[in-house]
């Protein structure tokens, strides 16, 4: 009987620390104790543990087990330690190999017949072992395809714990995981829906061609049925493909959530997350006794829809202040501080009144207060971070009937990654990604205005009555225009252009 140890991950966040397993069987009453900070959840690891090593076939002797998991003041929740738990008793019960688990790293969940099942998390797990110079993981089968997407280091899929016992004492051979060719495809860029079904809106559509394309703040505010949820819902169609570092960043989100595709693990689309209004402020950011992901995290890299904008609670949306302008969400708890990224881009929709018909004083029902108190749910703070607001009109009924043809999202989606392959190059070997995420120093140099350009935002800074914010919003938006024309300077008639996209909400809420 001897001592022994056992690598296994646990999550923080999105942060993941290796845990080190101890077993220690000697002579004494027979008891299984486990210490090492654990959860309720991790503490009925014992006798899940117990069972399914009688049910591999294996007896344990009538002696004293004690379980550590190290370093104690990291807490250890979930069922991932199942399985290393069980590996390191029979390592000290000299049952497998002494030397079969080194520079390996274990994860998962035992049933009570020893059946190994999945877990959520994997993805980072696996990032980190291999950070760390790890060779090999151990998973269950399940979670095999979302392991193999790590380049160098291999991954061991099994399915119960007879047969990783078989594989350590090297009775059979289990063939690696390898990363499905299917898994490295570009996109299809195959959707339901397409631009080309909205006809007319081409001033709206422009408007969310260059928030795509620039990666701005979307609003659009218009009466019900004008099309702001169908131009909204069609933004995936024209956003940029991901490259590969990009679809593991986002599937490394959805891994901890546990919302990966067993199949097709890799998310090679850009997500698009809507949120109902009745939404939570923990839902929204994420949040818990150990904080999660919330929606603006899992709408990382893509874009976040908050339709009907006015009927969320105020302090709700007030929450997205911060991570607007940061691209990221810091959660503070006792035990520790959390961060999750949240660099998306925001789409919303309202009406201007709580009938929808408001500045149309023939069809609006509502009072001058109910239109006051219904658009002062959006606070001017929150505009501020909003890049682009447009106003929706209604459709005409030629519009709805006309044969001329419209522009389809691929036709769209092109200019789109024009634009973004200009920005990327600008910016290699920094942060940036695209345009709205430029800082004033960064404005300074990539956003050069000559005199009858300044002499322009002067004009609209006093006229509109724009904060600095405001003001640096536009300089970010014509520069994305000017992209999207192929120009290197940022002229009169892009400034122009990006200053109508901040007139719209002082006709609202400048009143």
């Amino acid at each position: 009987m001897a001592f022994s140890s056992v690598i296994s991950a646990a999550l923080e966040g999105l942060r993941v620390e290796m845990i080190q397993v101890e077993a220690d069987v000697s002579n004494g009453l027979p008891m299984f104790h486990m210490v090492g900070y654990l959860s309720s959840e991790v503490k009925e690891a014992a006798e899940r543990v117990r069972t399914a090593i009688r049910n591999a076939g294996v007896q344990l002797p009538p002696k004293k087990i004690v379980i550590n998991l190290s370093p104690a003041n990291v807490r250890k929740r979930g069922s991932s330690f199942d399985l290393p738990i069980a590996l390191s008793v029979l390592l000290s019960i000299g049952y497998i190999p002494a030397d079969s688990l080194e520079g390996t790293v274990v994860v998962g969940e035992l049933s009570l017949n020893g059946g190994i099942r999945k877990v959520s998390g994997i993805l980072p797990s696996v990032m980190e072992a291999k950070n760390l110079g790890f060779h090999t993981c151990i998973l269950p089968r399940e979670n095999a395809a979302e392991g193999a997407l790590v380049d160098g280091i291999r991954i061991i899929g099994v399915e119960h714990l007879k047969e990783v016992c078989a594989y350590l004492k090297k009775e059979i051979w289990i063939e690696p995981n390898e990363k499905e060719l299917a898994d490295e495809e570009a996109p299809s860029g195959r959707f339901l829906v397409d631009y080309s079904d909205i006809r007319g809106q081409e001033t709206v559509k422009r408007a969310a061609e260059i928030a795509v394309a620039g990666g701005h703040n979307l609003l659009l505010i218009g009466p019900p049925g004008s099309g702001k949820s169908m131009i909204a819902r069609r933004i995936p169609t024209i956003l940029p493909p991901l490259t590969r570092e990009e679809s593991l960043e986002i599937t490394k989100i959805y891994s901890v959530m546990g919302l990966v595709d067993e199949a097709r693990p890799l998310i090679t689309e850009r997500p698009f997350r809507s949120v109902h209004h009745t939404t939570t402020k923990a839902a929204l950011i994420g949040g818990g006794a150990v904080p999660s992901p919330g929606e603006i995290s899992l709408a990382h890299g893509g874009v976040l829809f908050l339709d009907e904008l006015a009927e969320f609670q105020k302090p709700v949306l007030e929450v997205l202040r911060q991570p607007l302008e940061e691209h990221q969400i810091r959660l503070t708890r006792s035990h520790g501080n959390y961060v999750f990224p949240a660099n998306f881009i925001l789409a919303a929709a309202m009406n201007p009144c709580p009938c929808g018909n408001y500045p149309d004083l023939e069809k609006c029902s509502c009072s001058e207060g109910q239109v006051r108190s219904y658009l002062g749910r959006i606070s001017q703070p929150f505009l501020d971070r909003v890049d682009i607001c447009i106003e929706v009109p209604g459709v005409k009924y030629e519009s709805l009937h006309t044969e001329e043809r419209t522009e389809s999202s691929g036709e769209i989606r092109k200019r789109v990654c024009k634009a973004r392959k200009i920005q990327n190059e600008r910016y290699i070997n920094t942060e940036i990604r695209a345009n709205a995420m430029l800082g004033i120093r960064e404005l300074e140099k990539y956003v050069r205005l000559g005199k009858a350009e300044h002499q322009l935002m002067e004009q609209a800074f006093v006229s509109l009555g724009l904060t600095a914010r405001t003001y640096h919003k536009i300089l970010k938006v014509a520069r994305t225009i000017a992209d999207l024309s192929g120009e290197k300077q940022v002229r009169t008639e892009h400034l122009t252009e990006a200053i109508s996209y901040r007139t719209i909400d002082k006709k609202y809420w400048g009143r």
